[in-house]
């Protein structure tokens, strides 16, 4: 009988259902989860929400098998620790999203008809109907960031109100935002023109702190932000300094960490909730459902659609997913973040050619942040194809020698066609970066971090970028120029000490009047 550890409050549904299959089920949310462990040593499967499964966790259950998160995000647990340890990892995508995208709406009527502070003040025995004139929804402007699950129900649910929809999502092709009602626009465009700024955006190296001074400038007066998503993609010093000037009103749901104590947005928040965006009892139903299921299909069927950290198959040198993360994030740092890519064609050469489908996860993964590097190829493609991009894989002419090697092409436009090819291979287990576009024999080592501009050929560019990073004291540890004949561009790829701040990468552009420049790192 395999044993079941729920240590969170989940609906319990899921521990009735996997008794019915005939699994030994202990959920328990008051004892200490040190004592748990010790106490259910043989524990199999493990189903949490928000709690932390760290490699403490994972090393105390000897006979862990699987960890489900019955939610979508799992920042909280060590996915790679648990793949050496042979242990997959699920969650649940979805199961959450309508609770989320009806609280934002909450926060919208809230903020609008200024419903708390009015409860406070009639309680109070006040009438202070002139001090909370409030604002209709209906006609308004809304920008959504991120237009995954939550943002598709969010425009569902507002539908009604008869707004218009902006939104902002490098992974999304222009023909499904078309069908979605939504207007696709830059970040920038999207917060000037918004009444309302929603987020629902993961958390990472991307994208924190990406709600900076300089888009909450560009907001409209009185505008309203709300972050459902989480708490360190705004910058709070910035929202700080800016809040009062253009009397923007703030509604904030996530927070460094889920516990009681005292709040760094405490003195900018007009509205704060306990992150109660998945709480609901259907949500916490349905998660509890699906995890369920998904325990049950993973044991008895060998379904294993929802693990986030697949391993890979025999015959195949982990090494090359990473190239393939690498290419793909590289054409999509090419491509710039205001075009979304509408399809991908891939070239596998000699043995490679067999692990084609091996190379979804991660190459999804290259231009979508919140995707997992070991993501199961089949929820890749899904995820692709939610997003409206279309992903081809080439015959390949295995004539032309070029051994384990691959070739990521990016697509983007419509009207105006827009494509970044990438190839690269490994050598002595080394990535190795050996094309972009036209410009061949690049030989770039990717580790590290890496600025490529793109530029009219002329002397003493490559001077001036030296210059400007020089001043900074960043260090340029290697360089590669390559020249495309045909077209007169050139490329600098170049290796530096430490990463580009954004505004002194704009300043490089502007200096060389770059037609690309963008970083990577890795």
């Amino acid at each position: 009988m395999r044993k079941v550890l729920i240590p969170t409050k989940l609906d319990k549904f899921a521990a009735t259902l996997l008794e019915e299959k005939g699994y030994q089920v202990v959920q328990d949310v008051d004892t200490p989860l040190p004592e748990l462990l010790t106490a259910n040593a043989d524990t199999e499967v493990m189903i949490v929400r928000s709690e932390k499964v760290t490699p403490e966790v994972i090393d105390a259950l000897p006979a862990l098998k699987l960890v489900v998160r019955a939610g979508a995000g799992y920042n909280t647990i060590d996915t790679k620790h648990a793949r050496r340890k042979n242990i997959d990892v699920m969650n649940t995508p979805g199961a959450n999203s309508n609770a989320v995208a009806e609280e934002v709406v909450a926060m919208m009527l809230a903020a609008y008809r200024h419903l708390v502070p009015a409860d406070i003040s009639t309680r109070c025995g006040k009438w202070e109907k002139k001090k909370f004139m409030g604002r209709e929804l209906t006609g308004k402007t809304i920008g959504i960031i991120g237009l995954g699950n939550i943002g598709r129900l969010l425009i569902k649910r507002l539908d009604g109100f008869d707004m218009r929809f902006l939104g902002y999502d490098p992974m999304i092709s222009p023909s499904l935002a078309e069908k979605m009602g939504v207007e696709l626009g830059s970040i920038d465009d999207v917060f000037a023109q918004s009444d309302f700024i929603s987020l629902h955006i993961p958390e990472n190296s991307e994208t924190r702190g990406l709600v900076n001074r300089r888009l909450l400038t560009s907001m409209k007066a009185g505008a309203v932000l709300i972050n459902c998503a989480r708490s360190g993609v705004i910058n709070e010093d910035d929202l700080r300094a800016v809040k009062a000037e253009k009397q923007l009103i703030f509604g904030n749901d996530v927070y460094a960490k889920d516990e009681a104590g005292e709040k760094s947005v405490v003195d900018i928040a007009d509205i704060m909730l306990p992150h109660l965006g998945a709480n609901t009892f259907e949500a916490n139903f349905n998660a509890a459902k699906r995890a369920a299921e998904q325990v049950v299909g993973y044991f008895e069927q060998g379904i294993t659609n929802c693990v986030v950290n697949k391993g890979i198959p025999d015959g195949l040198d982990e090494v090359y997913q990473h190239l393939a993360f690498v290419l793909t994030s590289i054409a999509s740092g090419y491509l710039g973040k205001e075009r979304h890519p509408s399809r991908i064609e891939t070239s596998f050469y000699g043995e490679l050619g067999q692990y084609a489908k091996w190379m979804t996860g991660p190459i999804a993964a290259g231009i979508a942040a919140d995707i997992d590097l070991y993501q199961d190829a089949a929820d890749a493609e899904s995820f692709l194809a939610s997003r409206g991009i279309e992903l081809v894989n080439r015959n390949v002419d295995d004539d032309k020698n070029y051994g384990a090697a691959m070739t990521i092409d990016l697509f983007a436009g419509s009207d105006t066609i827009h494509k970044v090819s990438v190839r690269g291979t490994t050598t002595e287990n080394n990535l190795m970066i050996s094309r972009v576009n036209n410009f061949d024999k690049l030989y770039l080592e990717p580790s590290g971090h890496n600025l490529f501009v793109e530029y009219r050929d002329a002397p003493g560019v490559i001077g001036k970028i030296a210059s400007i990073l020089g001043e900074k004291n960043i260090n340029i540890i290697d360089i590669r120029a390559p020249q495309d004949l045909k077209t007169g561009l050139s490329l600098a790829a170049i290796k530096t000490n430490v990463a580009i701040p954004n505004m002194l990468l704009d300043k490089i552009k502007t200096a060389v009047d770059a037609v690309v420049a963008f970083q990577f790192s890795y």
